[in-house]
């Protein structure tokens, strides 16, 4: 599984990362985690407002901060 964060890098970004990584652990399945920060990557995969989290190339949730629960939901 492939889980893509995008986001320049702010507070909320990093919140987002963690609780991807935590989510993973916790459901206990791999995963590699990907951070794309460069806006233009962003602005092409169709996400205007950050941060936003991708499962296996697809764009879940934009625009917040996922809870480690949403994110089990979203890789289960």
């Amino acid at each position: 599984m492939k889980i893509t964060i995008y986001g320049p890098g702010c507070k909320n970004c990093v919140n987002l990362a963690d609780n991807a990584r935590k989510a993973v652990a916790e459901a206990g399945i791999e995963a590699e985690i990907i951070k794309v920060e460069d806006m233009k990557e962003i602005a092409m995969a169709g996400i205007m407002s950050t941060p936003a989290i991708g499962i296996n190339g697809k764009v879940k949730i934009k625009g917040r901060v996922a809870s480690v629960e949403e994110i089990k939901e979203l890789i289960a």
